[in-house]
């Protein structure tokens, strides 16, 4: 029996020495650790910082000051440990001395102090200085990051015609697409890249160049989204281009082959004013400004380029006038005696003539004329008619003037019109021909413009219940069965 209780004694001293030999406290004394926890470079006091011991003593955390104190630790080696969500945590290694307070200063920084930036992205498609690039492109770059983050990217856009800055944020993918750039532009870009942790880094920048925008003689508009943009098509139809801005209202193009310009109107608040633009719908101008375009019904109203694209005339309300394209020089030229509004014009810049169509406030009483430059009247085409009547267009060497007519002579309060026809009047005393024997009946043949080689007339056709759809088409002057629908739900044409 002794035995017995001697080797349980023996067995109860081993597993109490084994049991003490993890993480074993030294009782002899007590000390403590007290000190603060500040942000990294800024010296800011960092509040609720757990701050706790390894072997486990106790946890306690620091006040609005940053300032902690741990007591009551048993003497022996420790590692001291600062930790909050959002920090890098911070460990130092101390010993506690029994009666003594030991100091410690924690310096802590954010957890993504460690995180390095991605690389510069590299560009891909196009290709530095590449040319003939279309309006509608695919930007591709490659870029890695070594940390593996979640990256976005910004593209940077600008041209050499001026210092704007295009910024496209937000970009997730490694591609982005770029629409409605210039013709005949050379553009820079660059990819910004960011990690969201570090300082966004820049790519190289390359250049490309669009293409030139292709020969389309055709301008015309559309109704879009409640305004009117202006297009441009080839002699076909196809190749079409918008011109103008969707949240602009632009009508009326006419083009200026020998300077490569359209003059258009536009909406510019409750007026209306003469803009030019490039063929390509780049370097839009305002011309006008002291005094607008104005007269009866906006829709009907017309203008002409003179002085081989140097000059504009243009009316407002019973006085035309002129101006340079560049915005001076304007001056009045001519003024109805009657009071009736001027809303049409169109100058022969061989002969110099200028045929003009008035009206009155109505649209009616119409009278289709032609001037010298001094304003004396030289030929009087249509006067003395019922019903509506404009469209007018010289012929280049001034022989033929090409106007619509209303032969139903209708006249009434909303200016609609019944059975409008094409006409080409001969100032040589040549019959007047009718253009529009094979239309449509319960349609209207409008806004006539002589083709460039004048064999043929551009015209728009519509119902003539005022609010069908309209479509531009084209006659032979000699068959004039020959009627082609060229380009669908547009009007105002332009064929030079």
């Amino acid at each position: 029996m002794k035995r017995f209780i001697i080797r349980s004694i023996v067995i109860l001293l081993v597993f109490t020495t084994v049991s003490c030999s993890e993480d074993t406290i030294d009782i002899a004394g007590l000390g403590a650790v007290k000190g603060r926890v500040v942000r990294v470079g800024t010296n800011e006091p960092l509040e609720n910082v757990k701050i706790s011991t390894n072997p486990g003593t106790s946890t306690v955390f620091t006040n609005a000051e940053g300032f902690y104190v741990v007591e009551n630790v048993p003497a022996g080696d420790y590692s001291l440990s600062a930790q909050r969500e959002g920090l890098l945590a911070v460990f130092e290694g101390i010993t506690v001395i029994p009666d003594v307070e030991l100091e410690v200063v924690f310096e802590m920084d954010i957890e993504t102090a460690g995180n390095r930036p991605p690389n510069a992205a590299t560009l891909v498609t196009p290709v530095d200085n590449a040319v003939e690039v279309p309006l509608d492109i695919e930007l591709v770059w490659s870029i890695s990051d070594p940390d593996d983050d979640d990256l976005t990217f910004t593209v940077s856009l600008r041209n050499e015609e001026n210092s704007n800055v295009e910024l496209f944020e937000g970009i997730t993918d490694t591609t982005f697409t770029l629409s409605g750039l210039s013709f005949n532009t050379k553009y820079f870009w660059q990819v910004i890249a960011s990690d969201s942790i570090n300082d966004p880094v820049n790519s190289a920048t390359f250049a490309f160049e669009t293409a030139a925008p292709p020969n389309n003689r055709i301008v015309y508009t559309r109704l879009v989204e409640g305004n009117s943009v202006i297009y441009s098509a080839d002699e076909s139809g196809g190749t079409e281009i918008a011109l103008t801005a969707l949240s602009k209202n632009s009508f009326r193009p006419r083009r200026n082959a020998a300077t490569g310009k359209i003059a258009f109107l536009q909406s510019v608040g409750s007026q209306i004013h003469l803009f030019t633009m490039n063929e390509d719908g780049s370097q839009i101008k305002q011309v006008t400004s002291q005094v607008g375009v104005a007269g009866f019904n906006l829709e009907e109203i017309d203008f002409s380029w003179d002085a081989n694209g140097a000059k504009l005339l243009f009316p407002n309300q019973d006085r035309l006038y002129s101006i340079n394209a560049t915005g001076s020089g304007l001056s009045q030229i001519y003024q109805t005696t009657n009071g009736n509004l001027i809303t049409e014009i169109d100058k022969n810049e061989n002969t110099g003539i200028i045929a003009l169509k008035t009206n009155d406030l109505n649209g009616y009483a119409v009278e289709i004329f032609t001037i010298n430059t001094a304003g004396v009247v030289q030929e009087t085409v249509l006067t003395g008619v019922s019903g509506a009547a404009g469209g007018i267009n010289l012929s280049i060497d001034g022989t033929r003037l090409l106007y619509t007519r209303d032969v139903s002579g209708t006249e009434n309060t909303n200016y609609r019109r019944l059975d409008s026809h094409v006409f080409i009047h001969n100032f040589g005393g040549g019959a007047t021909i009718d253009v529009s024997t094979d239309k449509p009946s319960g349609t209207n043949d409008l806004d006539p413009r002589f083709s460039p080689n004048e064999a043929g007339v551009i015209y728009v056709n519509t119902s003539n219940d005022g609010i069908s759809v309209m479509n531009i088409q084209t006659v032979l002057i000699t068959d004039l069965n020959s009627r082609t629908t060229l380009i669908e739900n547009s009007a105002m044409p332009d064929w030079e």
